[in-house]
């Protein structure tokens, strides 16, 4: 097995962990997140708190090492998008680990709400409300970093045919959606993980699942491979 063939296996299982992990954590806790009563519903189910909170770090390492595992091949047909695409999804992830913190401190507000009882009650509220928001606008923010290092990839995707480009297409449709659902969301248009905003991202998130197949499978396209690695040594 050739290394641009265990890149392309690596980025496949890459993409899948982080959509998996980072579905999986947010989804399992948001009915606890949403309820009235979370600071008593989160200290109740410290377990899956934690889990949810380790899931959702997977994804946040996952989403980084996608374009860090990709940027030796793409660097061969365009280094600044290359480049950037790294940047952008390395922010992402550290956005997401400030979420991941944020929810952490919202157990350990929950368990010393739950303790002192009804004294101070109004001051938990608060700073429960404070974390939520970090929570959410690292979430939101995470989203907008995610989607342009997507597109600056996928541009590469199609200049180069690394993979079909009816499949580099569709993400970028999928990356312009997601787009308009994390704008909607910043200005309160709509709800994060809410019904609609799962609609709108549902685009790539099947095809990063149909890509992340794809390059398990097929890899990448060994012409385009040729193609950038003489280009390269032309340079």
């Amino acid at each position: 097995m050739n290394t641009y063939k265990k890149t392309a296996i690596s980025v496949g299982v890459l993409f899948i962990v982080a959509t998996v992990t980072n579905m999986l954590g947010n989804l399992s806790i948001k009915p606890i997140l949403d309820a009235p009563d979370y600071l008593i519903q989160i200290s109740a189910n410290e377990n899956l708190m934690i889990i949810a909170s380790l899931l959702v770090l997977i994804s946040a390492f996952a989403s980084a090492s996608i374009a860090i595992w990709l940027y030796p091949i793409l660097k061969k047909h365009h280094k600044a998008l290359a480049l950037g695409s790294v940047g952008f999804r390395l922010m992402e992830g550290m956005l997401i680990i400030i979420g991941v913190v944020a929810l952490l401190s919202l157990l350990t507000l929950s368990q010393e709400y739950v303790r002192a009882g009804a004294s101070n009650a109004s001051l938990y509220q608060v700073s429960g409300t404070l974390l939520q928001t970090v929570k959410t606008w690292a979430g939101q923010l995470s989203v907008l970093a995610f989607i342009t290092g997507a597109m600056m990839y996928y541009y590469v995707f199609y200049q180069s045919k690394l993979v079909p480009r009816w499949l580099s297409g569709w993400g970028f449709l999928g990356a312009a959606l997601s787009l308009a659902s994390a704008v909607l969301a910043i200005f309160g248009l709509l709800i994060p993980l809410s019904t609609v905003f799962i609609l709108f991202n549902l685009v790539i998130l099947v095809q990063e699942m149909v890509l992340a197949v794809w390059l398990i499978v097929k890899g990448f396209n060994q012409s385009a491979i040729a193609s950038g690695s003489a280009k390269t040594a032309t340079n």
